[in-house]
């Protein structure tokens, strides 16, 4: 009889309301994975971010850098402290040292509304927003994050690098992606976000997005200004379906378009490549609601949903992919009755008020 697979998970809190939301999700998991037979999950506590620097003088110890990588997938809370910054004044920021040491080159950022919140926006079509945005996260303007050029107090430049190698994998990624949403009733769209008419790496970042979806017929590819697609997100973003974009594109757009699903503590992401992943909440560190009770863990649990499903498919587990579905489906019935309101949406529900919440609707299920 073959053994069950188990699978290591490097759990990284974090700093500020990190800590707070992590063991909610992790618990909800457990929850979800309840029963499953066909593998196991064992994770592996770990210690990063500015909280530690402040500390011990390291933001990201080699050594826990090192059991990251090993882990079948990285869980991530929050990290960075406005106040605690390197010597340079960037903000201390392990979760891109992951992105860039491990290769991992999309971002995957899901929008979608919840039924039962409020919308943000007027037009009914809102309250069916389902779109992704992909953002590559290894290069273009954040390439050059600790090698900034400032010559005599004078100027400063960063370099934006935009390779071949790395776009390719990222379109595929995007156009692989659409024709899984297509399966499941999506248009099979995707949108190249660039400023191809202003920049050369950006025409070379367009030139790539169309050899690629020349092996894609039945994707429907597109192309949009980044300026132009800033507007288009708020006037009619149930347009679209995956977008994919460079690094410091998708850092903007993909908090704008968390504001269109309710805020940043609605939004799950995932940062995977070839080998890793990680999963993590959009939302920072918030520090000034850290301790009271007050912080979302919706975005949280469903990155750990994320998480339970990219392990199934890279892993061939249908137990853990049907336990991803059951975890996002407990958040979405959770909300849908209407009575859950985050702080940040103006609301008073805290976090365990909506722990409790969504971990009923799994109970029930």
């Amino acid at each position: 009889m073959q053994t069950a697979p188990t699978l290591t998970i490097a759990v990284l809190p974090g700093d500020g309301i990190g800590s707070e939301i992590m063991p909610d999700c992790l618990e909800l998991i457990a929850a979800a994975t309840a029963g499953a037979e066909g593998f196991k999950l064992d994770y592996v506590p770990l210690e990063a971010g500015a909280a530690l620097f402040e500390r011990t003088g390291e933001a990201f110890p080699e050594e826990v850098f090192a059991a990251a990588a090993d882990a079948d997938a990285i869980l991530l809370g929050a990290m960075g402290l406005p106040g605690v910054r390197y010597a340079d004044g960037r903000e201390i920021a392990p979760q891109l040292d992951l992105r860039e040491r491990l290769s991992l080159y999309a971002g995957v950022r899901p929008i979608k509304c919840l039924p039962g919140l409020p919308p943000v926006l007027a037009d009914k079509r809102a309250a069916r927003l389902d779109f992704v945005i992909i953002r590559e996260s290894t290069e273009g303007l954040f390439a050059s994050r600790a090698q900034a050029a400032v010559e005599d107090d004078y100027v400063a430049r960063d370099t934006m690098r935009i390779t071949r190698p790395v776009c390719e994998r990222l379109f595929d990624f995007a156009f692989n992606l659409a024709a899984k949403r297509k399966q499941g009733g999506r248009p099979g769209q995707v949108t190249c976000v660039d400023k191809a008419n202003v920049l050369g790496s950006q025409a070379f970042f367009r030139r790539i997005f169309d050899e690629r979806a020349r092996r894609y017929p039945v994707i429907d590819a597109r192309h949009c200004y980044v300026d132009a697609m800033a507007l288009n997100m708020v006037k009619r973003p149930w347009d679209f379906d995956v977008l994919v974009m460079e690094n410091m594109f998708g850092d903007i757009l993909s908090d704008l378009s968390a504001a269109l699903a309710g805020g940043m503590g609605m939004a799950p992401s995932a940062d995977v490549g070839d080998r890793h992943a990680v999963f993590q909440p959009c939302h920072g560190s918030a520090p000034d609601i850290a301790g009271q009770g007050k912080a979302n863990p919706t975005a949280m649990i469903l990155s750990g949903a994320l998480m339970l499903d990219w392990l199934g498919e890279r892993h061939g587990l249908i137990e853990a992919q049907t336990a991803a579905a059951r975890l996002t489906a407990a958040v979405e019935t959770a909300y849908a009755p209407g009575v859950l309101k985050p702080c940040e949406m103006g609301g008073t529900s805290g976090t365990q008020q909506i722990f409790d919440a969504v971990k009923t609707r799994l109970a029930a299920n």
